[in-house]
């Protein structure tokens, strides 16, 4: 029942974002990887109220209750993201997150996603 309820949420804010992000400007100051994920990701995965009656946007709920604080629940915080786990995910999609294709993000803006979401990552600092 909860993951019903997680899903239609996730769904739900998909939609409602999905709609908006195609209006929102970029910021053309911030680095590709981070307007990349302002446009397509933050959506559900950004901070910020969620659905009606949601604390949180429902990717970042949905990791909130997978990691249950062992990890941040958003994705701009994490610490142990890589530029491979990004596209993984990016490409194949998890639960109700339907996967990009090629068409909707390239590889190198892909590759600039991944660089960003991985910024704090202290081992890809040592490279």
């Amino acid at each position: 029942m909860m993951r019903h309820a997680l899903c239609a949420a996730a769904l739900a804010g998909f939609i409602a974002c999905a709609a908006t992000a195609a209006g929102k400007p970029a910021d053309q100051a911030a680095p590709l990887g981070k307007r990349l994920f302002d446009y397509h990701c933050a959506s559900c995965h950004g901070t910020g109220i969620g659905n009606p009656g949601a604390a949180m946007k429902p990717g970042t709920d949905a990791l909130r209750v997978k990691y249950g604080g062992e990890l941040p629940a958003l994705l701009s915080e994490r610490t142990d993201l890589t530029p491979e786990t990004v596209a993984y995910f990016v490409r194949n999609g998890v639960s109700v997150m339907a996967p990009y294709r090629k068409t909707e993000i390239d590889d190198a803006q892909l590759a600039a996603l991944g660089t960003w979401l991985s910024r704090n990552n202290p081992d890809l600092k040592r490279r």
